[in-house]
């Protein structure tokens, strides 16, 4: 059986050491099929971009070519060869790995990811040249490609760029007056990347560009035509991630019986599915990465894991929420609301984004797909319809979302999740987490409460919920055309444990008078769907009336 290559972007050692891969190789002959040499592709955090670029490093360098067989020989390119196989020499630069916790160490970083990536180029291929690690980043690159073109005649470099916003992104995030000095007319990286064009009319054939968001594109756009952008293309829907009959294909060769399949599919599917990054695209996609931590954490134990997303993979998302602070408070605020509610957005996706202005509702909303917060659902008046992918996702944002409203209120509220799960769970009661609705509404300005109603009382609550570890939230879950608010329903022994269902309602203060005609149709509501066989499978159902008349809280038990 193939040990799982969780953490591991190095295609060498995933084949020469025995570990899984899901053969992505069909797309370098897609690539090459392409008119265009210089290649612009994004994907989220974690979505196996490294490991990517390292299967074109291994297919393309001159250096493997006694290593042809070994590595491809069992994949679709090793039986389908393109003629530009083992030709180049490959030219790589990382700067996912670069020190951003000030502007300095971001410089200097970039700077030494350069050199270093030069001095690995020079003695692998034996090329006679000094790094002069006094010179600047973009002159020791220049003076390579002029020592390559002599020295090498015809031969020809293929430049990979791994994770080219990394770096950009986190200064953009804490002091973007530093960005925009950086990739200014006289910045250094917009000078390295001048280079780099200048490259591509003599040694430099090919170019292979990752990242997560083209926030510096419209930046460096003028120093280096990044060519051709194919990250909503539907050709290259899947050609990062899992598709579902890739992922079960993976668990036969694990051995995971059918049974196992039947139990551990429905979950990875609701947590790391859902993605899709083009219109046209046929296929949603499994983020890779967290698939391969479930399988890791299931293979050893034979048991669910109790954290359905790894804390590597969730802080490094948490990061990102810096950059959504770019966006005008309100205009975030009220995305938030419309995404993470499910309703969705019908938006066009922004391809350049320009940091030297306000990020307008557009950028946002497409940040919010480049970093696999949002990904398109469908099509709606001819634009993408986004809506969050999966559970982890709805998680993240929750988070996300409750720190947002902390800001608002400036407050430091404890939240006792472990309680609050305890109560629901054995008693089947929610007392506790409407005090904790209620001190959120409490703290919020009166500027904030104008905009209240039924739907923002609901998305508190959702986010609360959603730090639940036991429970499985259910938001206006379509049930026979109808659609409970809110259902609470646990992730294990639902025999044991209470399952809870919701009605919200909202009225403003000067409407308290209605309060009894809301809380009659909400319980009639509760009624209605008590009727219907999905519900009636809920083990020890516990079903209530919520009504907020402003900042006060009503409950009544059904």
């Amino acid at each position: 059986m193939l040990k799982l290559p969780y953490g591991i972007s190095n295609y060498e050692e995933i084949i020469r050491d025995g570990y899984e891969y899901v053969d992505k190789t069909e797309y370098i002959e897609k690539l090459e099929n392409l008119s265009e040499k210089r290649i612009m592709f994004l994907r989220p955090r974690k979505f196996g971009k490294t490991l990517f670029t390292s299967v074109l490093e291994n297919y393309y360098d001159v250096k493997k070519s006694d290593k042809f067989e070994e590595l491809y020989g069992n994949t679709y390119i090793g039986k389908n060869p393109t003629e530009n196989k083992n030709k180049y020499h490959i030219l790589r630069f990382n700067f996912s790995g670069i020190d951003t916790s000030t502007v300095e160490s971001t410089i200097n970083g970039f700077k030494n990811e350069v050199l270093s990536s030069i001095q690995v180029f020079v003695s692998k291929y034996s090329i006679d040249f000094y790094v002069n690690w006094e010179q600047e980043a973009e002159n020791v690159l220049d003076n390579l490609i002029k020592s390559f073109g002599v020295q090498r005649g015809n031969e020809k470099i293929y430049v990979i760029i791994d994770e080219y916003d990394h770096f950009a992104n986190e200064l953009l995030g804490f002091a973007p007056d530093k960005f925009r000095d950086l990739v200014s007319k006289n910045g250094k990286v917009r000078k390295w990347y001048e280079i780099l064009k200048k490259g591509t009319e003599t040694v430099i054939d090919r170019i292979f560009i990752t990242g997560v968001a083209p926030i510096t594109l419209d930046s460096l756009t003028s120093g280096f035509n990044i060519g051709k952008d194919i990250t909503q293309d539907s050709r290259f829907n899947e050609m990062m991630g899992f598709t579902q009959e890739e992922l079960i294909e993976m668990l036969d060769r694990q051995k995971i019986s059918k049974e196992e399949q039947e139990e551990i599919l429905p979950i990875m599917k609701n947590n790391y599915d859902g993605y899709k990054f083009s219109i046209g695209a046929n296929k949603q996609i499994y983020n890779s990465n967290m698939c391969l931590y479930f399988l890791s954490e299931y293979i050893w134990s034979r048991e669910i894991p109790s954290r359905l997303i790894d804390m590597n993979i969730a802080s490094d998302y948490s990061k990102l929420g810096n950059m959504l602070d770019l966006c005008v408070g309100e205009n975030r605020e009220e995305i938030l609301e419309r995404t993470i509610s499910g309703e969705g957005i019908a938006s066009e996706i922004t391809e350049k984004f320009n940091p030297a202005i306000e990020f307008t509702e557009k950028d946002m909303i497409s940040m919010l797909y480049y970093l696999g917060y949002l990904t398109i659902a469908g099509e709606e008046f001819g634009y993408p319809k986004l809506k969050i992918p999966n559970i982890v996702m709805k998680e993240i944002y929750s988070d996300y979302f409750i720190k947002t409203i902390k800001k608002v209120i400036n407050a430091n509220i404890n939240e006792n999740y472990v309680q609050i799960t305890k109560e629901i769970a054995q008693d089947g009661k929610i007392d506790k987490i409407l005090e904790l609705l209620k001190t959120y509404i409490n703290n919020l300005s009166n500027r904030d409460l104008i905009k209240f109603d039924e739907k923002y009382v609901k998305l508190i609550f959702y986010c609360i919920s959603m730090n639940l570890n036991l429970y499985r939230v259910k938001s206006e879950m379509e049930v026979q055309r109808k659609y409970p608010d809110l259902l609470l329903i646990p992730k294990q022994k639902p025999e044991e444990y209470y399952s809870v269902m919701i009605e919200f309602k909202y009225l403003k203060k000067e409407e308290k008078n209605k309060l009894e005609e809301k809380q009659k149709e909400a319980k009639e509501q509760i009624k209605e769907y008590s009727k219907f066989e999905e519900i009636k499978l809920l083990h020890k159902l516990r079903k209530y009336t919520v009504v907020a008349v402003n900042d006060e809280i009503y409950i009544e038990e059904i």
